[in-house]
């Protein structure tokens, strides 16, 4: 990281060591100002999440509300409503998680930015790395989903036509 000559040393983040031994660092003034906007943003974010989520909840329960009342007789044709509102919490249980680790991060964040208590930021950055892990493990599972569906696609396009 180069310095810019005109910044003031103390807003860059520096690193310590405590009567332990461990290192620390410290965040000057310029990095909590910028930890501050993110913090805003993630706080828009989540709340925008949040308010999707319900919506997605209530059109799953419209959905299903929709379908019991045009119950046809025949049950064979199409999906099944429990499968149908099924699909629905699954998106929003699998979508709730990472909307409230960026939530809990933007309240520890603001937190410990007004305060300047490290313990705070120190929480917030826990519950942005689980954010990122959660969506790091989710993008794993879409593509190995995504190339198993492909394979899966494949082999029966195959045994289609070889008879």
């Amino acid at each position: 990281m180069s310095l810019n000559p005109n910044e003031n040393i103390r807003d860059v983040p520096m690193a310590k060591e405590d009567p332990n031994g461990q290192s620390k660092v410290e965040l000057g003034e310029e990095s909590l100002r910028i930890l501050n906007k993110v913090r805003k943003w993630t706080m828009f974010l989540s709340v925008t999440g949040f308010i999707f989520l319900g919506l997605i909840i209530i059109i799953g329960m419209l959905t299903g509300t929709f379908l019991s009342a045009f119950n046809l007789s025949d049950k064979t044709s199409g999906m099944p409503d429990f499968l149908l509102m099924s699909g629905f919490g699954i998106a929003a249980i699998v979508n709730f998680f990472p909307i409230f680790f960026l939530y809990r991060f933007s309240v520890h964040a603001a937190n410990g930015v007004s305060t300047r208590n490290p313990e705070e930021i120190h929480k917030a950055f826990r519950f942005l790395k689980r954010f990122f892990f959660f969506i790091g493990v989710l993008l794993i599972i879409a593509i190995v989903s995504y190339f198993g569906g492909l394979l899966f696609y494949a082999r029966m396009i195959t045994l289609l036509t070889a008879h």
